[in-house]
């Protein structure tokens, strides 16, 4: 077997991250990407990371040829042109501006959620801000609202961008927001994500304990 041609910066608790290594097991591409972990934060940038991306943000993908791509989205879609099975986001169409529609929308639920991990882990508790974490926490609320109404039965038939960017936030939503209680509110989603929770891909994926 060769060795990896590419390497991916990584960290297991990031749900960006975990995008991209539920594409590497759906895909079959685990062997041709190498891991390098690198744990960082808003207030602890990580050296490695900067030099390779100017935002100090992981996923990053060094290619073989040095190169390196940053942004989740742009890792995606990358990888899901390395492989000669379906493709996971629609080549072309009405179909992919609609799965990168709702994946972009997952997206915006874990940003929030990011964004309120950050102020309540790293801020002193006299220094938070409670408007603005009410404003993230919002956001979410939108987002699994609009889901629940708009998306579970595009997310039951295809398991691509949308339902891998939708996965990956509920489950960091658990992971980081245990409290939440969201399956009691949307239960359609709920029941769709008890299901698809089971691939293979997600189990061997899910973040570490808190």
């Amino acid at each position: 077997m060769s060795s990896p041609s590419m390497t991916l910066l990584h960290s297991p608790s990031s749900p960006f991250v975990r995008k991209i290594m539920v594409l590497l097991h759906e895909t079959g591409q685990l062997g041709r990407v190498a891991l390098e972990t690198v744990q960082l934060a808003p207030t602890s940038p990580s050296e490695a990371v900067n030099a390779s991306n100017p935002a100090g943000k992981i996923p990053a993908l060094r290619l073989a040829d040095g190169q390196v791509l940053f942004d989740s989205r742009v890792i995606f879609d990358y990888l899901d042109q390395q492989h000669v099975g379906e493709p996971l986001i629609p080549r072309e169409g009405s179909a992919r501006w609609r799965r990168l529609t709702l994946a972009a929308l997952a997206d915006a639920i874990l940003d929030a959620a990011v964004l309120i991990r950050y102020e309540t882990f790293l801020r002193p508790a006299g220094k938070q801000w409670a408007e603005w974490l009410d404003g993230q926490q919002e956001k979410i609320e939108r987002g699994l609202a609009a889901l629940e109404r708009d998306a579970v039965t595009e997310l039951t038939c295809h398991f691509d961008v949308a339902s891998i960017g939708a996965a990956c936030a509920l489950g960091y939503l658990d992971f980081r927001q245990p409290e939440l209680g969201w399956r009691q509110r949307h239960p359609r989603l709920a029941a769709w994500y008890a299901e698809v929770s089971q691939r293979p891909s997600l189990k061997a994926t899910e973040p570490p304990a808190a």
